[in-house]
C-alpha cells in the first residue's frame, strides 16, 4: 500500500535535513480506523520526552463500528526507535535548533509506520522561492503540452 495520510506542508514550511522509519505504539481499534484513512498528521510535531518519542497533536478519527474502548482521538502517540536514534536525534533539536516532524505514515507490510524529518524552518522569502518554483515548472510543462 502507498501513504495514508501525508504532511504536504511540511515540505513547504520546512527545509527537510533526513528522515527516519518509525513504528508506531497503538490501542484498541486504532489500526482498522487508520486503514479506513482516519488519520491526520497535518498540525503535528514530534517530541522527546525522557528518550521516549511521541507524536502531538495527531488526530485518529474513533472507529465507529467499536463498542466500548475508544482512546482518546488527540492523544500523544508513541513512536518506536533505536535508542541510538532517539540520542542523535536528541543531540541535534537541542545542539541546532532543528525540529522534528511526521511527514508521513503507512503500511509496512501489516505495521503502521511513520515517517519523520529533522527540519530546519524555512524563512519567509524561501517559501516565496519554492512558489516560484513552482510556477515556473507548472508554466514550462503547460508549453511542452501544448
Amino acid at each position: 500500500m502507498g501513504a495514508i495520510a501525508l504532511n504536504k506542508k511540511a515540505h513547504f514550511n520546512f527545509h527537510i535535513l533526513s528522515t527516519y522509519q518509525a513504528g508506531v505504539v497503538l490501542k484498541g481499534s486504532e489500526v482498522k480506523s487508520i486503514r479506513q484513512g482516519g488519520i491526520s498528521i497535518t498540525d503535528s510535531f514530534v517530541f522527546i520526552k525522557h528518550d521516549e518519542v511521541f507524536i502531538k497533536n495527531a488526530y485518529i478519527k474513533p472507529y465507529d463500528k467499536t463498542s466500548s474502548f475508544a482512546p482518546d482521538p488527540r492523544r500523544d502517540i508513541k513512536l518506536l526507535l533505536n535508542r541510538h536514534e532517539i540520542l542523535k536525534l536528541k543531540q541535534k533539536v537541542n545542539e541546532k535548533g532543528l525540529t522534528i516532524v511526521p511527514t508521513k505514515v503507512y503500511f509496512d507490510k501489516s505495521f503502521v509506520k511513520v515517517e519523520i524529518a529533522l527540519c530546519k524552518g524555512k524563512q519567509l522569502f524561501d517559501k516565496r522561492d519554492s512558489l516560484k518554483e513552482k510556477d515556473v515548472l507548472k508554466s514550462s510543462l503547460r508549453q511542452i503540452k501544448n
